[in-house]
């Protein structure tokens, strides 16, 4: 296997972008010299960046990182170089493990969250493998928060319009665009599958293939940066926003997971090829846990906009077969290919968070042997809300489960909540534009 040295060499690498995903998802760091990166010195950042806000803030509990503001120790995770094929000069990205300085992992680090989780199933001989799927817009460049958003202008030279779900010729509007994505995706190994345009104006989907779980996760948290500095290139923006037009529907991050055991075969699958007593079981779990993680599904104020009856998401914790209404649906395959798509996830996750949280809720409902409700078989749109409608009460759930502090890590759980917490207080204070045009002189 070739070495992160030797992959220097061989693309001649002059800089090193050394980054570690914190509890947003924002990719945190430093660049050095190639010379200072091979000297061995451990890059070290403060444990604090890991608990940032989206906006820069800081929890106000102090405790969850340290009184005194300490250090981490950040080090490289070789199996994740890669090129940086943007860039100007000879670059190479690395993602980096946060431990103590007694070598201990930071139990905060999403990275080590997701490590735990894995370690799990590991334990019973189980490997999880998933395939995620990841929406986006493409918008027009806008600089002003105050504007609405607007699909940019494609090779026709006039915006997108209406629903193109599907459509090959809305893709084509954006060739040049998509085609430095999969030549970017190319040189960094990403392993990109399909590409289609979703329902709404310049909504676009892409697939990845299936495979380990934390490697997903490095591709998705690289994925992202690669989308949005290929549009800043194309004098256009690409947004993971969950919600991110009125008129138009969501973003989502879709998961499928399916669970492997030593030899290779589907545990969710029996020996005759009918559903495992483990896949009900998976189910159940997501079933009764998936409320209790919705601060990671859905992350922001933002979110919660997207998971509403009137956008086709779903707003239930019902499951079916081959069924989109459902928040986890069962596609058509067979017994060895047996996997459960959660449907629930938005696409502005972070993703080894995102991962660790759907695992996490199924492994609890195969080792309780939890039962799951029946199939739906028709439409569940109509349903009550079954998942938190607001990121407050989604945070209050998610501290009052022993179970998710359990597998996840209570201190992680509290640091998290802590994060979302801020946010919140953040936003509740800004009065928006609603309000000052309805309640300013009506009441």
């Amino acid at each position: 296997m070739q070495t992160m040295y030797e992959f220097f060499r061989e693309h001649r690498v002059t800089e090193v972008e050394c980054i570690i995903p914190d509890m947003t998802g924002i990719a945190r760091g430093k660049i050095l010299p190639k010379g200072q990166f091979v000297s061995g010195e451990k890059m070290r950042l403060p444990k604090v960046v890991l608990v940032q806000t989206v906006n820069g803030d800081i929890p106000n509990d102090l405790s969850i990182t340290g009184p005194t503001d300490p250090d981490m120790v950040c080090v490289p995770d070789p199996a994740t170089v890669k090129v940086v094929p943007w860039a100007e000069d000879p670059t190479a990205v690395v993602i980096h493990d946060c431990v103590g300085f007694d070598g201990k992992p930071v139990d905060i680090s999403p990275r080590f969250v997701l490590r735990k989780v894995l370690q799990l199933f590991a334990d019973k001989g189980w490997r999880p493998v998933v395939a995620p799927e990841l929406e986006f817009y493409l918008i027009e460049r806008n600089t002003d928060p105050n504007e609405p958003l607007r699909p940019p202008v494609g090779r026709t030279g006039r915006p997108e319009t209406g629903r193109q779900s599907y459509s090959i010729e809305a893709v084509n509007e954006y060739d040049p665009f998509f085609e430095d994505i999969y030549a970017y995706c190319d040189r960094m190994h990403l392993d990109i599958d399909t590409l289609i345009h979703e329902v709404g104006a310049a909504q676009m989907e892409i697939n990845f293939l299936h495979g380990d779980a934390l490697e997903l996760a490095d591709k998705v948290f690289l994925f992202k940066r690669v989308v949005r500095e290929t549009a800043l290139r194309h004098n256009i923006y690409a947004t993971f926003m969950s919600k991110p037009m009125q008129d138009e529907p969501g973003s989502a991050m879709h998961v499928h997971q399916s669970v492997l055991d030593a030899d290779g075969r589907n545990i969710f699958s029996s020996e005759d090829g009918s559903p495992s007593p483990l896949f009900r079981g998976y189910i159940a779990g997501l079933q009764r846990y998936m409320p209790h993680v919705m601060p990671i599904f859905a992350p922001y104020v933002n979110s919660y906009r997207r998971l509403s009856r009137f956008t086709a998401a779903p707003i239930n914790l019902q499951w079916g077969y081959d069924n989109r209404t459902v928040g986890f649906r069962i596609p058509n395959s067979g017994p060895d290919a047996r996997r459960i798509e959660n449907r629930v996830p938005g696409v502005d996750v972070n993703p080894y968070l995102a991962m660790a949280a759907t695992l996490a809720c199924g492994y609890l409902g195969m080792i309780q042997g939890l039962q799951p409700t029946e199939p739906m078989t028709t439409s569940a749109y109509e349903l009550d809300y079954e998942l938190p409608r607001h990121l407050e009460d989604a945070i209050e759930l998610m501290l009052d489960s022993p179970e998710i502090s359990e597998v996840l890590g209570e201190s992680f759980v509290k640091a998290y909540c802590g994060v979302k917490e801020k946010e919140y207080d953040t936003f509740f204070r800004v009065i928006s534009s609603w309000e000052r045009k309805h309640l300013l002189l009506h009441v």
